[in-house]
């Protein structure tokens, strides 16, 4: 691992920003602090500990602020779209800057474009940097950005429409698991991977899913990358909402499919969200 990313991640244990960070974005925020706790838990951003994981929304409608909070998501995000989105309002204020305050923000994306863990934002960082953070490179990253989710996120609705099908007996369970399927092809990687994990979460502890579908579809997700796998089994598994049978097959599956290693890790995450729920004041929402 290169040596600027240890150094982020030891940071992020000890829960304080790098000096570099500190001194040009001014002091560490909570959201900051949290961020960097979720890349040194090889983990996807959340809103919270507990809460539900940031989209690319969160990023440009205002949700998250904080420059410090954002040059981390930008950094540490999994979620390459979510990364690339933190981008935008930083450039945005990159841009407004003169002298010594400009030359901290192109530090800043230096840096970015060093240590991101997320190979899209490493590109948009240098082109962001290249061209003197004009306002028109920005709004082609934007337009980018948007040109990816926005397909995505259309496919997503029309999907909602699906489950609304199933969910009144309008189509078998059969066409719905084609439908889950071709779903997942057609957003994979375009999609915030949070509204993703949010459909998946919510077909998972639904009262109107047959128990039988709920299975054909823990073990699609078992056959995802371990990111994601572990990401949304072990959301399953912390979840007081999910049926006992559902948790118990994944837990059977989980033993029959992964080593030690891995079943260590699932279950030592699976406790940690269920201590950051009970941390967790109030449940969090969010707007399709």
């Amino acid at each position: 691992m290169p040596r600027t990313k240890v150094l982020w991640l030891n940071a992020a244990m000890g829960q304080k920003l790098p000096p570099f960070v500190r001194a040009t974005l001014g002091a560490p925020s909570d959201m900051a602090a949290h961020f960097m706790e979720c890349g040194a838990l090889n983990t996807n951003l959340s809103l919270s500990p507990g809460g539900r994981l940031v989209i690319t929304d969160d990023l440009l409608d205002g949700t998250v602020v904080d420059a410090a909070a954002l040059s981390m998501a930008a950094i540490v995000a999994r979620d390459g779209q979510v990364a690339r989105a933190a981008l935008i309002p930083l450039g945005v204020a990159a841009s407004r800057m003169t002298g010594s305050e400009r030359n901290k923000y192109e530090r800043l994306f230096a840096l970015i474009e060093d240590s991101a863990f997320a190979p899209q934002v490493r590109d948009s960082a240098e082109a962001l940097l290249r061209a003197g953070f004009r306002e028109a490179r920005i709004r082609e990253l934007a337009a980018e950005l948007g040109g990816s989710v926005g397909p995505a996120r259309a496919r997503y609705r029309a999907f909602l429409d699906v489950i609304r099908q199933l969910t009144e007996g309008q189509i078998s369970e059969v066409a719905f698991l084609d439908e889950f399927l071709d779903f997942t092809r057609e957003v994979a990687g375009k999609l915030d991977f949070g509204i993703y994990a949010m459909c998946i979460d919510r077909l998972f502890v639904s009262e109107q899913i047959a128990l039988s579908v709920k299975a054909a579809m823990l073990r699609e997700v078992l056959t995802y990358p371990p990111l994601i796998r572990r990401e949304l089994i072990t959301t399953l598994l912390a979840s007081p909402q999910a049926v006992p049978e559902l948790r118990q097959l994944a837990r059977t599956e989980l033993t029959a499919r992964l080593d030690p290693r891995q079943q260590t890790e699932i279950r030592l995450y699976t406790l940690l969200k269920r201590s950051w729920q009970a941390r967790r004041p109030t449940s969090d929402s969010i707007a399709t």
